[in-house]
């Protein structure tokens, strides 16, 4: 079956078969957050982006393999919630922006920049660090090589808008200048998009509205 992006809490991930990586989503917890499986088709290794709830859901879908590492969008308690299981059953390593890990109860192993690269087998993930939501939200870009690229975009970018910040002008500004310099201006409308709640999107979906959403403020 092709890949939606479709999921439910409770409900079976849904899978996004690429030449060299496999995405499984899955929604979980009361906010319905989504947590997202990256594996090296080659390698066999495996990376989590947000261990955000139900650790025994997110570990039968990590399955035996284990994961090499997990990567936090942000600091908000919604995407950590499993962090600390996850990583105490796995060994695996922490990965977070660096001005959002003082705020992530669980040691972060790695601080990530703007432009750093996070990898799983071989493949490879560049960061991008966007201020608004969170001082140090971070979305991953995978340039597919194969194909178009894929945007993991936490809680910065979703179908409709960018993220939440909570009625303060000078953080919405922030947030959608990053989100529109570093997001829709370097990658193509092609782009898939997947946000920390909710359905997918693609960047050439959202294009049109940038403007209604400077006019509108949020």
């Amino acid at each position: 079956m092709a890949y939606t992006g479709e999921v439910q809490v409770g409900g079976p991930a849904d899978v996004h078969e690429l030449t060299d990586l496999m995405i499984s989503k899955v929604a979980v917890g009361p906010m319905n957050n989504n947590a997202y499986l990256l594996r090296c088709r080659k390698t066999g290794e495996q990376l989590l982006i947000d261990a955000a709830n139900e650790p025994e859901t997110l570990l039968e879908l990590i399955g035996s393999d284990g994961i090499a590492s997990v990567v936090t969008t942000h600091r908000h308690g919604d995407h950590w919630q499993a962090l600390a299981p996850v990583v105490e059953s796995t060994g695996a390593r922490t990965y977070a922006g660096r001005f959002d890990a003082e705020g992530i109860p669980v040691g972060t192993d790695i601080l990530v920049e703007d432009g750093d690269t996070v990898r799983v087998g071989e493949n490879e993930l560049t960061a991008r660090h966007l201020v608004g939501h969170t001082p140090g939200s971070i979305a991953l870009v995978y340039d597919d090589p194969h194909g178009h690229p894929h945007l993991f975009t936490g809680d910065c970018l979703f179908p409709g808008g960018v993220g939440n910040t909570h009625d303060d002008p000078e953080a919405f500004a922030s947030l959608l200048h990053d989100v529109e310099t570093k997001l829709f201006a370097q990658l193509p409308d092609e782009t898939w998009v997947y946000p920390g709640h909710g359905g997918d999107t693609t960047l050439g979906a959202e294009r049109p509205n940038l403007g209604e959403w400077r006019e509108r403020g949020w």
